[in-house]
């Protein structure tokens, strides 16, 4: 088992971050070696084990991400862009394998990734599953095949906890539709229609965001013509897929060339 790759989860305690660790523990490829979370969380100091409601695993939560990165081949991360931005520099400094998560980055952000990606390898994508990044190459292939008298909207669904919209998936959609056609999604992209909005602009990518209960994440990529739509969908129905993603994601990485990379790569799509 030593000579397995170390992961180490950020935000352990949280509903993904469980996921994660759990599949860490199932797997016979990687080794759980920490689980971190913020200072002053309650389940700092305890077992992982025992805080998941399971038998103890002798490995208890911290705060001391240095010390915990610096014990791991790779780190998986599904928390906030500000906390994944620090994560990052010290992945860097540690050269440990990034698998980065989390969504709603800004500029400042992706720009804070990209350095870190200098002198390690980050794995950024936002949905790990095989299905979605599926759904991108068609979104892509479908984009490109239809002109603009199409209309292109994204509609995702998520549990009521999710605290960013669109979601990162639901950009990653809107992006591949852009590229298929050609344009810029800055310059395209159409959200938050609300009273009277006019008519909907020739070749607009709009965005629509539910939130509700304990939706694990369905998206749907509508293409709109006169007389007809073509609609693409996902429907995720266990979080256990994007951890699945993720820890094939921290695998793959292992002895690649640092840079910035992201799932179709993982993925050989």
């Amino acid at each position: 088992m030593a000579d397995l790759p170390g992961i180490v989860i950020m935000g352990a305690s949280g509903r993904m971050g469980q996921m994660l660790a759990q599949t860490v523990l199932q797997s016979d490829k990687a080794r759980l070696v920490g689980c971190v979370e913020r200072p002053g969380h309650p389940w700092i100091g305890r077992d992982m084990g025992e805080a998941m409601g399971s038998a103890p695993l002798g490995l208890c939560l911290t705060d001391d991400a240095i010390a915990a990165i610096a014990r791991a081949q790779a780190v998986i991360d599904f928390t906030t862009p500000e906390a994944t931005v620090a994560t990052a520099t010290l992945t860097a400094q540690a050269r440990a394998v990034h698998v980065i998560g989390t969504t709603g980055f800004g500029p400042d952000h992706l720009q804070r990734i990209k350095a870190a990606a200098r002198h390690a390898v980050i794995v950024r994508a936002g949905n790990m599953s095989l299905g979605v990044n599926l759904l991108v190459q068609l979104t892509r292939k479908v984009a490109a095949a239809l002109d603009a008298d199409f209309d292109i909207e994204v509609v995702e669904a998520h549990h009521r906890h999710k605290v960013d919209a669109p979601s990162g998936t639901a950009l990653m959609l809107g992006q591949a539709a852009a590229e298929g056609r050609g344009v810029a999604l800055s310059e395209m992209s159409e959200r938050g229609r609300d009273g009277i909005t006019g008519e909907r602009a020739r070749g607009a990518i709009g965005f629509s965001a539910i939130r509700g209960g304990d939706i694990v994440g369905e998206h749907d990529v509508i293409f709109a013509g006169m007389g007809e739509r073509i609609v693409l969908r996902h429907v995720a129905t266990d979080r256990a897929i994007f951890a699945r993603g993720a820890l094939r994601a921290a695998l793959w990485g292992q002895d690649r060339k640092p840079g910035e990379y992201d799932m179709l790569d993982v993925l050989g799509l």
